[in-house]
Formats: structure tokens, C-alpha cells, sequence
């Protein structure tokens, strides 16, 4: 709870937390004994570092059930699958954790999981998706994780996918590509198009799908495949200059344009979240080495953007990064506040 109250009113480092601590120790007595009063930073550390990171999981768990218990959702909702190394984790004498997580389309993180590398998030995806509840969701991952297994753990658990596919994928992706190569079978395809204009420059994203594929030599190695996807952003600068990226996936959807193109533009909310941990909480800048402390460290940090995102802090709309700065400044009131959310 130390390390929690603290993360919200803008510590970032145990040094922060233990000034925190000590600052507003008359307050956290209010919801903690503090029998020998505020340990010091190295003590906070040494203790996060032997606390079970199932403990902490379960927690999130138990907390993300109560934010899906709304009744009557009338879209499939997503979910985000990704990784992202922790860079202050990591030195010459060892990898930064890699940390798997599932976030959804609010942008609320459902669970993680820890691995070394980002080579195995091909097996922390299936056990991440053992660990939550995904009936009826919408699954997106890049293309790391466009493996039979995942698809087959995906479809038994009664969701469905829609995932990228890279040069990872051999043959699928080049029978994909020749597909799509094609403007006659392209005008087959359903589309959607959508144009945006900011910061100067013109997007526009295209979306072509079809559940045309018997011929796909793989088809019957992916459970459920039901359709290819295409999808071409084409970014116009103030110059006139153009660029063009292609991307493919395949998927379980059947031909749902609206539902295909929401799928594939709301992966990148993840990036979104990520972000957040570098920009909101400066994640990258903490430099715990001990791995077990900075993956503890992680799941606080999502608890406390999950919290922030539900909060209404100050007088105005604020972004998360300012949400903390104001709890930082009077945190005896909105921390009083949160606890009664």
C-alpha cells in the first residue's frame, strides 16, 4: 500500500517512496499500523523483491473482475497482446524483463506475464491467456504471436483473433500477398475507408477483407480461419510527399468490415499503454536490477493507471502524467478521495 499510495502522488524511484512515506506518515496511518514507522528505501526494495509477483497478480485479477462485470456489451471487446522490455531492468550482465500483457480496448491492463526475452513471449502468450477470462473477445497480437498453438488456445477458450502476419510466417504470408496482388479479386473484397487530417498530415486507411481462401494451403493448420485481411495506411505530408505501409493478417471474423478495421486499428492501444509506463510513470528511467522488485514494481505501476483512468482528479480534464502531479501536491485529499472510488 506504501508503494501504491506512493506511485499515485508521483514517486518513481524506492528513494521517492520512502520521502513520500516519511512526508505523509500521520496520513498512511490513517490506512496502514506502521508499527516501527517508515522503513527506509533500501528496506522497501528488499521487501518488493521477495513479495510473490502470484500475490500481486491475483490482486490485479481479482480488481479487473470488478471492472468487467458490466452487464450488456453490445460489441465483442478487444484485447491487446504484446510486450515490453523494461530497459532500466538490464545492463551488460543481464537482459531487462520482458513483460507480456493483455490490455484492453479501455486501455486497462488484464494481466501479465514475465519472461526473459522477447523470443519467449511465444510461450508466455498461451499461459497469459490460460490466466484470463477472454469468452467472447476479440484477440490481437503481432506477429509473434501468429502461432497454431495460440490460435488453437485462443478459439477452445471461445474467442476469436485477428492476427499480423510477417515474414515469420513463410509461405502464409507470400500466398496472402500474392492474393491481395490481385485488383481483380481486391474488388471482391469487402472495404471500408476512413481519411483523418492532423498535425498537418492526411491518413488514410484502408481495410480490405474476404473469406475467400479454400485455396490456402494452410488453411486447416489454423483453427477457425474464416478470413485474410489487408490493410494499407497512406500518409500524405504538408510537402505532398507519400508514404504507404501494407499490413496482412489472418482471422476468425467472418466478413465484418466495421468489426475487422475496430480490431485492427485498437491493437494499437497497447502501444498506447506502453507509452504511458515510459512517458506518465517513467518506467525506462527506474533502474532496479533486481528482476523480481522491478516486475512487482510493473504490476503497481498498472494498478495505479488503471486507478487513474477511472479518477476524475482536479477541477478540469487532465492527462494521467498531471493526474499524479496534482495527487502529488495534496495527497492527504485525493488519495482520501480514490480510496472511496
Amino acid at each position: 500500500m506504501l508503494v501504491f499510495f506512493a506511485t499515485l502522488a508521483n514517486a518513481d524511484d524506492w528513494v521517492e517512496i520512502e520521502v513520500f512515506g516519511k512526508e505523509h506518515e500521520d496520513f498512511l496511518r490513517n490506512y496502514l499500523e506502521l508499527p516501527y514507522g517508515i522503513p527506509s528505501h533500501d528496506t522497501i526494495q528488499r521487501v518488493f523483491a521477495i513479495v510473490p509477483s502470484g500475490f500481486l497478480e491475483n490482486f490485479q485479477k481479482k480488481w479487473n473482475e470488478l471492472l468487467n462485470s458490466e452487464e450488456g456489451e453490445k460489441v465483442k471487446r478487444l484485447l491487446a497482446i504484446d510486450g515490453k522490455t523494461q530497459r532500466g531492468n538490464g545492463n551488460k550482465n543481464q537482459k531487462g524483463n520482458h513483460i507480456v500483457s493483455a490490455v484492453d480496448e479501455r486501455g486497462f491492463c488484464l494481466g501479465q506475464k514475465r519472461v526473459e526475452e522477447k523470443t519467449n513471449e511465444i510461450t508466455a502468450i498461451p499461459e497469459l491467456i490460460d490466466s484470463l477470462n477472454i469468452k467472447g473477445t476479440i484477440i490481437t497480437t503481432d506477429a509473434m504471436g501468429t502461432q497454431t498453438a495460440i490460435v488453437k488456445k485462443i478459439r477452445k477458450k471461445r474467442a476469436d483473433y485477428v492476427l499480423a502476419l510477417k515474414g515469420n510466417q513463410g509461405s502464409l504470408l507470400e500466398e496472402v500477398r500474392e492474393y491481395f496482388s490481385d485488383e481483380g479479386l481486391l474488388k471482391k473484397c469487402a472495404y471500408k475507408k476512413k481519411v483523418e487530417k492532423a498535425r498537418g498530415k492526411i491518413e488514410k486507411r484502408e481495410y480490405w477483407q474476404t473469406e475467400d481462401i479454400s485455396w490456402l494451403s494452410q488453411k486447416k493448420e489454423w483453427m477457425g480461419l474464416k478470413s485474410i485481411i489487408l490493410t494499407r495506411n497512406t500518409i500524405t505530408g504538408a510537402d505532398g510527399k507519400e508514404t504507404v505501409e501494407e499490413r496482412y493478417f489472418i482471422s476468425s471474423l467472418p466478413t465484418e468490415i466495421e468489426e475487422t478495421a475496430r480490431a485492427v486499428r485498437g491493437h494499437w492501444m497497447i502501444e498506447s499503454y506502453h507509452w504511458h509506463l515510459d512517458v506518465t510513470f517513467r518506467e525506462d528511467g527506474n533502474h532496479t536490477l533486481e528482476k523480481q522488485a522491478a516486475y512487482n514494481l510493473n504490476i503497481i505501476r498498472k494498478l495505479a493507471l488503471n486507478i487513474l483512468k477511472i479518477s476524475e482528479v482536479g477541477r478540469c480534464p487532465m492527462s494521467m502524467k498531471k493526474k499524479r502531479y496534482a495527487i502529488g501536491t495534496n495527497p492527504e485529499k485525493y488519495l482520501d478521495e480514490l480510496m472511496n472510488l
